[in-house]
């Protein structure tokens, strides 16, 4: 399984479909669908099914995000914030 390599894209990435997942790290969608399943099984990640189209193709997918994950705020001025 893939799974330590799918968490270290997520938490660069944020959150991701399963085809971006798998041409980021370099390996077959279904070897990433199914670790994906193995760590929602752990609760590892959230995920939802998702369609998106491409070219009027419908394409399906699964978009995934690590479950209660913050990422650190980016340095630098933020909008909305006086000084």
């Amino acid at each position: 399984m893939h799974t330590e390599s799918i968490l270290t894209h997520l938490k660069k990435c944020g959150q991701a479909l399963d085809a971006e997942i798998a041409k980021g790290i370099g390996i077959g969608l279904q070897e990433v669908r199914d670790s994906l399943q193995v760590l929602s099984a752990r609760k590892a990640i959230s995920t939802c099914n998702m369609t998106t189209f491409k070219d009027g193709q419908p394409i399906e997918g699964i978009f995934c995000r690590i479950a209660g994950y913050i990422p650190t705020a980016s340095p630098g001025r933020k909008p909305g914030v006086k000084n």
